[in-house]
């Protein structure tokens, strides 16, 4: 168990914040992961001293010692999530005590110190409060993203002592250049994203960096994305390089991988579900052949795929590469499911349909 949190979160406002009319510029068109706020959260750990120091202050480079375990043995995990502005005004995010609870799901997978929920839902709130102001008008949305490193100075193999917790924020528009599209996939036949036992359902920084090289290969086929199949048998489809997937059937069904422990369960899945079950579909959390999505999209009883996650929203499955063969899906474009679970999410999200759920924290 982690020691109680600090009883005070202190904030150091910026001395020389981006003047209005600059940030006004970068707002125009920020694209995804480019243009950071003035201010970050920080919150710091020791087995000691517990959770202490937490303050909101200005965004500045991190100093760190060369013999931080985390840059020895890649103790590290992060979250991913959004600020929007509502259709009345309001800013709100979306389902935040899901993101915490995964969060201490991650450090603990990690063998790191847990972060109680409520502090990293205060760390949230009080970051938004201080660059609201960051939050681009029309589809725009505020991401943040909490992490949290190891930062004990020690070579020897264990568990850190000593953790610093973070959320720096970026203003961001749409995550494919040119907005939502089909995107092409390619089938990863040589390298596996996660096995069994290992850290697949934890959001750490070592599955994505495994997965690059798999990813360089996608896009060196023209692709834009890998798929990942199974470690065993290399068979079963699992989840793309950060997101999830969905099949969508001829008779209206939906199918996506179940949550073995080699997949992360994306918060978004996990919406899209509950919103294809309120709208009468039937969904299936099964696993998926690699020769069945093939076999399926080219007798037609496939008819639509998608990726999912916090940042993408929703993106249409158009093509398959594979060095066994490609295939379309579809027409290759998408199509009405996908398009109507994004809608209704995408609405949920902005605060113009109802909340039947609760998933909108509002600020």
């Amino acid at each position: 168990m982690s020691a109680p949190a600090p009883a005070a979160f202190r904030h150091d406002p910026h001395a020389a914040p981006v003047e209005a009319a600059e940030r006004a510029k970068r707002l125009i068109d920020p694209g995804f992961g480019r243009v950071f706020t003035d201010h970050m959260a920080v919150i710091r750990y020791s087995d000691q001293a517990g959770w202490h120091d937490a303050h909101i202050t200005a965004r500045a480079p991190l100093p760190i010692d060369p013999a931080s375990s985390v840059l020895h043995y890649a103790q590290e995990i992060f979250e991913g999530m959004k600020a929007y502005r509502l259709a009345d005004g309001g800013t709100a995010l979306f389902r935040p005590q899901a993101n915490a609870a995964r969060f201490r799901d991650s450090a603990r997978r990690m063998a790191m110190a847990e972060l109680p929920d409520d502090l990293f839902i205060e760390s949230i709130e009080r970051l938004v409060a201080a660059d609201s102001d960051w939050i681009p008008e029309g589809d725009g949305a505020l991401y943040l993203r909490p992490f949290m490193i190891a930062s004990e100075v020690f070579l020897g193999v264990k568990p850190s002592a000593e953790y610093i917790y973070m959320v720096i924020a970026s203003s961001v528009g749409a995550y494919w250049k040119g907005g939502v599209r089909a995107i092409t996939v390619w089938v990863s036949r040589d390298h596996t994203r996660a096995a069994l036992g290992g850290t697949g359902a934890a959001k750490c920084g070592g599955n994505y960096a495994a997965s690059l090289i798999a990813q360089k290969q996608a896009i060196a086929h023209g692709c834009d994305q890998v798929v990942f199949l199974d470690a065993v048998e290399r068979r079963w489809v699992e989840e793309l390089g950060g997101m999830n997937l969905f099949f969508v059937f001829a008779d209206g069904s939906l199918q996506t991988p179940p949550l073995t422990g080699t997949i992360l369960p994306g918060i978004t899945r996990d919406s899209l579900l509950t919103l294809a079950r309120d709208a009468g579909l039937t969904v299936r959390e099964e696993p998926y052949a690699i020769d069945q999505w093939r076999a399926d999209a080219q007798s037609g009883r496939l008819v639509e795929a998608f990726a999912c996650g916090t940042a993408a929203v929703v993106t249409p499955v158009g093509r398959i590469a594979d060095r066994d063969g490609d295939f379309t899906i579809g027409d290759g474009t998408g199509g009405p499911v996908t398009d109507r679970l994004h809608q209704s999410l995408v609405a949920i999200q902005r605060g113009t349909a109802p909340d039947p759920h609760g998933w909108l924290h509002r600020l």
